[in-house]
């Protein structure tokens, strides 16, 4: 690890002060290296005190930790402070030849896109923003319904971490005291000679502690803290993708269906430019949702072609 990480290991382990003497014994650093990595880590967004004769502390803020992340995880990680897009990363990655099984990380994004190329709010800290690249290599209609399965995993290192309870809006939206906290986006790519899905990027943007939104954002994103947070994005990130390779699709899967906050409800959806609406009665395992219309008649939607405007 540099030595930004190393001294912000040693701040988030304490309660306290810690001298710069004691700090450099530790790291084996000199007083201005302990002195340039207190201002990297200022300048990436922690909120750091500093007393003559005590030294730093900690206040408010983490910082990833990508080595950290591929220890608990098994994953390849690709981090980068600031990116583009990590889904556009992990296009260049597969382009590149990367493997299968690598997350693609960062704590900004300058281009963020989520359904139907919607502006996807990423800002510069307090934010998750990373990108699952896998490789299923099997026909389209055997897939896993990744975005469920990811939404899921999602509530529940929510649950396993904090007690909290988040909801799910059919399809990709994590939602918290009635506001977006978490959006999915999943990507397939198809072999021309062999007809088989073989690479998914799985995109996934947490508001994890962001204080303020902008104006036309304020009444419909919220954050699952405020700063301070309890626990630090690396146990976040690190609890979802365990949570997403280490429990049954079956138990994922019920998990979206119980947290659903739109079975049950009327619902206003668009279907080929027009507004309808209905009752929403249930979620298929591949993702679909039934709706029946007012006239009774009973039809399955599928994410790609329709978007809730309301419930």
């Amino acid at each position: 690890m540099k030595s930004h990480q190393l001294v912000y290991q040693i701040l988030a382990r304490e309660n306290d002060y810690v001298s710069g003497e004691k700090i450099g014994e530790e790291l084996n650093l000199s007083r201005t290296s302990i002195w340039k990595a207190i201002q990297r880590l200022q300048h990436e967004g922690l909120e750091i005190d500093s007393i003559k004769n005590r030294g730093y502390k900690l206040i408010q803020g983490d910082l990833i930790l990508p080595d950290l992340i591929q220890e608990k995880t098994n994953l390849t990680i690709h981090y980068k402070p600031e990116t583009k897009s990590t889904q556009t990363d992990a296009k260049e990655g597969i382009e590149a030849g990367n493997q299968g099984n690598t997350l693609y990380l960062s704590t900004c994004q300058t281009a963020g896109r989520g359904r139907f190329q919607r502006p996807y709010y990423s800002p510069s800290q307090g934010g998750i923003y990373m990108s699952l690249h896998i490789q299923p290599n099997l026909p389209y209609e055997k897939l896993p319904s990744y975005t469920l399965l990811v939404a899921a995993a999602v509530y529940k290192a929510i649950k396993n971490l904090t007690m909290i309870e988040v909801d799910i809006k059919w399809v990709n939206d994590i939602y918290f005291k009635n506001k977006k906290i978490a959006g999915i986006l999943t990507e397939a790519m198809t072999s021309v000679e062999t007809g088989l899905v073989t690479d998914v990027i799985i995109g996934l943007g947490i508001n994890f502690s962001i204080e303020d939104f902008p104006e036309d954002l304020k009444e419909k994103a919220g954050s699952l803290f405020m700063p301070p947070a309890p626990i630090s994005r690396n146990e976040l990130i690190s609890e979802i993708w365990d949570c997403f390779y280490h429990t049954s699709s079956e138990e994922l899967l019920y998990l979206y269906k119980q947290r659903s906050i739109v079975l049950g409800k009327e619902v206003y959806f668009t279907r080929n430019g027009t507004e309808e609406k209905g009752s929403a009665l249930e979620i298929s395992d591949t993702g679909q949702l039934q709706i029946e219309l007012k006239n009774k008649n009973k039809i399955w939607i599928n994410s790609g072609e329709v978007s809730l405007t309301k419930w």
